[in-house]
C-alpha cells in the first residue's frame, strides 16, 4: 500500500512535471520491488504546492502499512533511493518523509 506524494513548489512545478511524470512508471515498479505489494497497491500523485523559500522546494512523502520485514534500515534505504530518483528528476534537493501506518486501525475504501 506504497502510498507516495510528490509535492514540487509551484515555481519549480511546470519545469520539473515532463521528467517527474516520466519517473513515475519507474519509480513505481521499484517501490513495488522494494517492498514487495502488486502495482495495483501503488498510489503516486504528484501536487504543486506554495511553500516558504526556506523550505525544499521538492518533498516526498510515503505511507506504509507496518509489516515485521519493513525495519527501520529498509525503510531509510526506501527514503535514499527515493530521494536519488527525485532528484535526478528536478535536479532539486529533496526531503523525504516516510510514515508508517497500523494495519489494524488503516481504513481504505477504493
Amino acid at each position: 500500500m506504497p502510498n507516495v506524494k510528490i509535492f514540487v513548489d509551484e515555481a519549480l512545478y511546470n519545469a520539473a512535471q515532463e521528467n517527474l511524470v516520466a519517473l513515475l512508471p519507474d519509480l513505481r515498479i521499484a517501490l513495488c520491488s522494494l517492498l514487495s505489494v502488486d502495482n495495483a497497491a501503488c498510489h503516486l500523485a504528484m501536487l504543486p504546492v506554495l511553500g516558504l523559500s526556506d523550505q525544499p522546494q521538492v518533498s516526498v512523502e510515503l505511507n506504509l502499512l507496518a509489516r515485521p520485514d519493513r525495519t527501520r534500515e529498509k525503510v531509510a534505504e526506501i527514503a535514499g533511493k527515493l530521494r536519488e530518483k527525485v532528484g535526478n528528476a528536478t535536479g532539486q534537493p529533496v526531503a523525504v518523509r516516510i510514515s508508517m501506518l497500523d494495519p489494524e486501525t488503516y481504513v481504505a475504501l477504493k
